[in-house]
């Protein structure tokens, strides 16, 4: 008979689960992480979510582990779950380990790094409310895109860039492969063409879907943003005397980068509720538009204008667009009613210096980054600087780490962004 939990782990159980629901975005994997310890010990654990477009990957665990996870991997993982609950051996963190992956209702994903079953029903029933409490907080928190959220959203887009360094470094493999194939005197041309194509069709599935992949997570179409906006607003004209009027963006806009798309959403759902919430209002009319440039969101009500900008809720949706480098106008008139305009940019500001500054490089350090940016190897690096092989190796290991990237490819990707030359 399976062993019930005892009151103090009950306890503690529950107090970790209020943890979970409590934490931000940056460190709900480190309390999940710690959760999980007494219920369903791991080495790791990895949270993945494409709706979280500034960090769709949530490490806590063991970094030897989560340095090396790759989007593909936690892609390939993600079909097998299929939303549901999968174990067995898979590639993770570039080696094949025994995971346990678990989906989720917002298609959210966690994996376990060398997990050990629960030991009883209640222990595995707190392990997938854990999960769902902290997969439900992290869909709350993005589609709330409050501030701080979105400043970090746009600031770690080189989070971006990793990912399509990951996948280039995937396509510079497949290609080395298919070259050995055709090159191998071991097979016949027959035997080696056959290889080659079998290889060729593999490397061009991935490279589609990894592309698809990149294209999501960095940006989300016009017409499908606002296709979600209109879906989350449809339930108050559908349940209340309110029409909402949406004037759809023209469909050959610009694509929205993924935060600026969930800022627009957020705003435009609180400034709804806002103006719902005035004295005849019957109808409220929502209109989306882009320049090229900057997404234009104009939200107008026929109530009273009696709106102020001295609203706290106003001055939260001001915030938002502030935090991305926009900005929010009132216009109020009695008796007209009141109309909420907003800029936001589709492109963060230019600090390319800064980026290079902040990382605290030393100078031989900005030298090694450079050459490696230039494309050259380690023993020519060596030889343009006057120094060992083994030096460049111990600069490229402290680039790495203040860069917060594992490899030459994500390195170079975010020094070419920064301007680096």
């Amino acid at each position: 008979m399976a062993e019930s939990l005892s009151p103090r782990l009950g306890t503690d159980l529950a107090a970790g689960l209020g943890r979970v629901a409590a934490a931000s975005l940056r460190d709900v994997a480190d309390r999940l992480h710690t959760a999980l310890s007494d219920v369903w010990p791991h080495d790791a654990l990895v949270i993945f979510t494409e709706d979280c477009t500034g960090r769709p990957r949530k490490k806590a665990g063991d970094p030897e582990i989560t340095k090396n996870v790759t989007i593909s991997e936690l892609t390939a993982l993600r079909d097998r779950a299929a939303g549901g609950h999968w174990e067995g051996q898979a590639e993770f963190g570039g080696v094949p380990r025994e995971v346990a992956v678990l989906g989720s209702e917002t298609g959210a994903v966690l994996v376990l790094s060398a997990p050990e079953v629960p030991s009883d029903g209640d222990r595995a029933a707190f392990a997938r409310a854990a999960w769902s409490v902290a997969a439900a907080s992290i869909a709350r928190q993005v589609a709330e895109a409050a501030p701080d959220y979105l400043q970090e959203s746009r600031a770690v887009t080189s989070e971006r860039l990793r990912v399509t360094a990951e996948l280039t470094d995937r396509h510079v493999t497949d290609l080395e492969s298919l070259l050995a194939t055709l090159r191998t005197r071991d097979l016949d041309d027959a035997r080696a063409r056959a290889q080659a194509i079998d290889l060729a069709a593999d490397a061009l599935i991935r490279a589609r879907s990894g592309a698809d992949l990149v294209a999501f997570i960095a940006e989300e179409p016009v017409s499908r943003a606002f296709e979600r906006l209109k879906s989350d607003l449809r339930p108050l004209s559908r349940y209340e005397a309110l029409q909402i009027q949406f004037i759809e963006p023209p469909p050959d806009s610009r694509a929205l980068p993924g935060e600026v798309a969930h800022a627009a959403r957020a705003i435009v759902r609180s400034a709804v509720l806002l103006m719902r919430d005035q004295e005849d209002v019957t109808r409220i009319r929502v209109q989306w538009n882009c320049d090229g440039t900057n997404l234009l969101v104009s939200v107008r009500d026929d109530g009273p204008g009696r709106m102020d900008n001295g609203l706290p809720a106003l001055r939260q949706l001001a915030a938002r667009a502030t935090a991305l480098g926009g900005d929010l106008d009132l216009e109020s008139v009695e008796n007209w009613g009141s109309r909420l305009e907003v800029r936001i940019p589709l492109d963060p500001p230019d600090t390319s210096e800064e980026p290079v500054e902040s990382w605290g490089l030393a100078p031989r350090e900005a030298e090694v980054l450079r050459l490696l940016t230039a494309g050259r190897r380690n023993r020519q690096i060596a030889t343009q600087l006057g120094i060992s092989e083994n030096t460049v190796k111990f600069h490229t290991s402290q680039i790495y780490n203040k860069l917060g990237v594992t490899s030459r490819a994500a390195a170079a990707a975010l020094a070419t962004e920064a301007g680096l030359r």
